[in-house]
């Protein structure tokens, strides 16, 4: 069943988020009388997108850096916002780029999705790049404590030992296991 959106309210607005306040209605169904009620939803300005870098000679292209809101450390994938106007394969492109010195090869999509559909919009686009070339640093330092190439057999190891707990990185990395594409 779909519910009834009758209207949205800003409660707070910013570049990087938007909290609305929703009216919505459940429909009646058998033995159920429907509800109407309000729903809190987190908006985002666009997707983000996210890059497995695979190399078989390397590895996987990865940054271990600090979350100050989880305050945890962990391994991720190249990933971040997508501009307005931009392409999601040109901003997957650009962040790899930005975040880690090296020109990803040509990417191929995975797979795109909502993270948290009951709560927010925001939308997760994956991108897979076989090689890279390295350019030279990365132009925003502060992205990461160190950038490294894992063999895949320790990225299933830092994996088993949770320490690649974000979600875009979690779902691209075993998206690729799982599909034997590195």
């Amino acid at each position: 069943m779909q519910w009834n959106v009758h209207g949205e309210e800003t409660l707070y607005d910013s570049e990087w988020v938007r909290l609305t306040l929703v009216d919505v209605e459940v429909p009646p169904t058998p033995g159920h009388p429907g509800r109407r009620f309000f729903h809190h939803v987190v908006r985002s300005p666009g997707p983000a997108a996210g890059v497995v870098v695979f190399d078989p000679d390397r590895g996987v292209l990865l940054l271990w850096r600090h979350r100050f809101i989880t305050d945890t450390w962990g391994w991720e994938i190249p990933a971040g916002g997508v501009d307005r106007g931009e392409a999601s394969e040109a901003a997957a492109r650009r962040e790899v780029l930005e975040e880690t010195g090296w020109e990803p090869g040509p990417l191929t999509h995975l797979v795109d999705y909502f993270p948290i559909n009951g709560l927010g919009d925001n939308r997760f686009d994956l991108w897979l790049a076989y090689g890279a070339t390295h350019v030279g640093d990365p132009t925003d330092p502060t992205e990461s404590e160190r950038i490294e190439w894992l063999p895949v057999d320790r990225l299933r190891a830092e994996i088993d030992a949770g320490h690649l707990g974000d979600g875009l990185s979690l779902t691209a990395v075993l998206w690729c296991l799982t599909h034997d594409l590195i």
